[in-house]
């Protein structure tokens, strides 16, 4: 991606290194879980479609999340931290592409934070933790990321590229935007009131329709700054692919049960991302009324 001339966003926090990250478990709640139980937490919570905070703090003998601790005072990155230089020219990328179309369709765009930390952070919807990978936290309306999330993202899913890299940052603000547009709710309100078959189904359309999100911002940022190399496009498609249900399920069970799916499979997520890519218009990118996914 070409970004070297392109700004950077005012709504970076870094809260690398704040001490909340270390020790071998992680406190919630009154007691202390083990990375053991914390793993089983995660597996069940991406399968499941439940947010993994929540589980973790259940499996913790909690109600809902609660956080132990205040966040961190907001503090810059250092600025020679190229990668966190990256992520905060994409974000700014994402604030650009989102107020226009905002503006477009007569609303205001209400720009969301975005928190580098390392280990553990709290946030108000829990105790986030690195291994969840990067969310979105409709409670404070902040997206979360531990850079080392890109490392897995190049060796353990074979998804390198910079592109790949920005697609996983507008994938979570696609969350924001959904949030912001009150279809969150509704999803989270009916899914309170339906099987686990269907929740998960309205699930995979939630995640989906974030990856079409994703695909608008990609083709809106290129037609409006000219940021894409070739190749780049592959390269998130690639990182689409790779974290699909199907895929994860198949290396960490040994076969797909497509019922469970919580975010669709690797073909639905490629080419939900593609269509928003290819038109550029989020009104193309309503999964919930959508005959094939």
């Amino acid at each position: 991606m070409r970004m070297d001339n392109q700004r950077e966003s005012d709504n970076l926090e870094d809260r690398r290194g704040s001490g909340m990250g270390g020790g071998g478990g992680l406190r919630l709640g009154g007691g202390r879980m083990g990375l053991g139980t914390i793993a089983i937490a995660l597996v069940a919570s991406y399968f499941l479609g439940v947010n993994p905070m929540t589980v973790i703090n259940l499996l913790s003998g909690g109600g809902m999340p609660a956080i132990e601790q205040s966040a961190p005072a907001a503090q810059r990155p250092p600025a020679d931290d190229q990668m966190a230089k990256f992520v905060s020219k994409v974000l700014a990328s994402t604030e650009d592409t989102w107020n226009e179309v905002f503006r477009a369709n007569g609303r205001q765009y209400q720009e969301p934070k975005l928190v580098l930390f390392t280990g553990a952070t709290p946030t108000a919807c829990g105790t986030g933790q690195s291994a969840m990978g990067p969310f979105y936290c409709p409670g404070d309306q902040k997206v979360y990321i531990d850079l080392a999330f890109y490392r897995d993202l190049k060796d353990r899913f074979k998804a390198p590229g910079e592109f790949a890299q920005a697609y996983v940052i507008a994938h979570e603000v696609g969350h924001h935007v959904q949030h912001l547009l009150g279809i969150a709710d509704k999803v989270h309100q009916t899914k309170q009131r339906v099987s686990e078959r269907e929740a998960n189904a309205l699930s995979v359309r939630m995640e989906l329709q974030a990856d079409c999100l994703a695909g608008v911002w990609g083709k809106r940022t290129d037609t409006m700054k000219n940021v894409l190399e070739p190749g780049d496009l592959e390269a998130a498609l690639t990182a689409a692919s790779a974290i699909g249900d199907d895929r994860l399920q198949q290396q960490s069970q040994g076969r797909i049960v497509p019922e469970s799916f919580t975010h669709g499979s690797s073909e639905q997520r490629v080419r939900w991302f593609r269509k928003g890519f290819e038109t550029g218009d989020m009104n193309q990118c309503n999964t919930f009324k959508a005959d094939r996914l």
